[in-house]
């Protein structure tokens, strides 16, 4: 499987723009509208793409710069598709000393991402992440909502098979 990297076509439809709209009216007048109206966007859309970011400063009257800033400082927004089965494989502490590298690797390989990509077909995504708060069953993947611990690289083929 060939890797893509993030930079895709943007593919809203005109009901999700629609959606922005009507959220970006229910809180513009409100002081510190823009963190929640790019949360509510990004739930429409799976990530918040610059053209996302430029119908909310326009509507805002506010500069696309200072839209990226808020977008691309905190960690819960991302700039980038997600595939169908989002991966994510925990890196903090207590699963990187119990092998957590070695399982971001073989995925990594299996699937020809890299963190942050995300397939030709949009299936998969691949991310790093820091802990997830399971520690006790470190190392700790998940896909999508589906949290899988106590990982050798050996489990990883029979777990991706789920997902095909």
């Amino acid at each position: 499987m060939q890797k893509r990297k993030t930079s895709v076509p943007f593919t809203g439809t005109k009901e999700q723009e629609e959606c922005l709209y009507a959220i970006i009216n229910e809180h513009k007048d409100q002081k510190g509208a823009l963190m929640p109206i790019l949360q509510e966007a990004q739930e429409v859309y799976g990530y918040l793409p610059i053209e996302v970011q430029q119908i909310v400063a326009d509507s805002m009257d506010i500069p696309v710069e200072e839209v990226y800033g808020v977008a691309s400082f905190y960690s819960q927004f991302t700039l980038n598709p997600k595939g169908k089965y989002k991966i994510s494989v925990c890196l903090g502490t207590a699963c990187y000393v119990k092998g957590s590298q070695l399982i971001f690797d073989r995925i990594s390989e299996k699937l020809s991402l890299k963190a942050g990509d995300i397939s030709n077909d949009g299936k998969y995504s691949l991310d790093a992440t820091r802990c997830i708060g399971a520690c006790g069953l470190a190392p700790v993947m998940t896909v999508n909502d589906d949290v899988y611990g106590r990982l050798v690289p050996e489990d990883v083929d029979k777990i991706l098979e789920k997902y095909q």
